[in-house]
């Protein structure tokens, strides 16, 4: 019951963002970006979402940032990592200042619900080289959510971290704070994860899906969010629930792409190629499929007769404007 008022109350504050078959967007959650010392989980995945934004970048993407971009549970002070991640701010400033950039808070950054915070950190950096401040992102506002609409079908994407209703991670998010700071922090260091947190509890984790998909149910809504580190991508007759995973698996990371009027599940990982270089390589782990797909507002055979004409309608078109180049990434 509360998890589907907090939905609700997030859904019905949401900006709106308009897109359309020729938008582009990739959503990416839970990057975890610390300090850069040896209990920041970033490190081990900070190659991979490097390459990954900048192709995302050169193919005209804008970057959905789904919630816990930053660890500031664990590290307060943002300089540090901005300091310790100067790269993959670099490009985030490019998609900021293309206006390509939207920026989710969740609940391990969620003092980025704070205006004056924001602006402090954000506005401006310190260039420890040059000992100068510069622009950074002047003008950012973090958002809690924001609702995707398509412009000719009106078919709505609600987009969050997905905290929201989860106690400890959204009412109780304080106390929590100070366990992870001043506890579990360490304990990273030696690969030991809170068991009450859902990337490692199974059963709290799938109680939190079964809220997601009631709420999917009653609102006629796709939802897409991270919060788990689990990435899903709704099979035949599931609730058009996704998730975008997390940007610090072990020796990969995962995304949503939206294109062409078509979602797919990618995930980046290193390979070792017949020359024994090693390689970052893109693959789509589930579809694409037509975004009508998961129109649940229809009946559902409307939904299979659009989502097949547009198939065909539009199969040329996106073989020719291809968002990358497959055997190449």
């Amino acid at each position: 019951m509360f998890t589907n008022k907090r939905l609700t109350e997030t859904y019905d504050k949401a900006r709106k963002v308009y897109f359309d078959d020729y938008s582009r967007f990739v959503f990416m959650s839970d990057a975890h970006r610390g300090d850069g010392s040896i209990s920041d989980e970033f490190l081990k995945s900070r190659n991979m979402f490097l390459h990954a934004l900048n192709e995302y970048y050169e193919n005209n993407y804008t970057f959905v940032e789904v919630g816990d971009g930053e660890e500031l549970l664990e590290y307060s002070d943002i300089r540090t990592i901005k300091h310790a991640h100067i790269a993959i701010y670099e490009v985030i400033k490019k998609f900021f200042d293309d206006k390509r950039y939207i920026k989710i808070f969740g609940n391990h950054d969620i003092y980025l619900d704070n205006p004056s915070y924001v602006r402090k950190h954000f506005d401006v950096t310190y260039d420890t080289y040059e000992e100068e401040y510069n622009d950074f992102m002047r003008g950012l506002k973090p958002e809690e959510a924001v609702v995707l609409k398509h412009r000719s079908t009106s078919q709505e994407l609600f987009v969050l971290h997905g905290h929201q209703g989860d106690a400890p991670n959204d009412q109780f998010w304080f106390f929590t704070m100070l366990s992870v700071k001043f506890f579990w922090r360490f304990l990273h260091r030696f690969g030991i994860r809170n068991p009450s947190s859902p990337v490692k509890n199974e059963s709290k984790r799938h109680k939190i899906e079964r809220n997601y998909s009631k709420w999917i149910e009653q609102h006629r809504r796709t939802l897409i969010c991270g919060h788990t580190h689990r990435f899903k991508f709704p099979k035949d007759n599931d609730m058009p629930y996704f998730n975008t995973g997390c940007g610090i698996y072990p020796a990969s990371i995962t995304a949503l792409e939206l294109t062409e009027g078509m979602i797919r599940l990618v995930r980046w990982k290193e390979v070792v190629n017949d020359d024994g270089f090693l390689q970052i390589k893109r693959e789509t782990m589930r579809g694409p499929e037509p975004i009508e797909s998961f129109d649940i507002r229809k009946p559902k055979e409307v939904v299979e007769y659009l989502a097949k004409l547009k198939i065909q309608r539009t199969k040329k078109g996106r073989e020719e404007r291809a968002a990358f180049r497959e055997e190449d990434m």
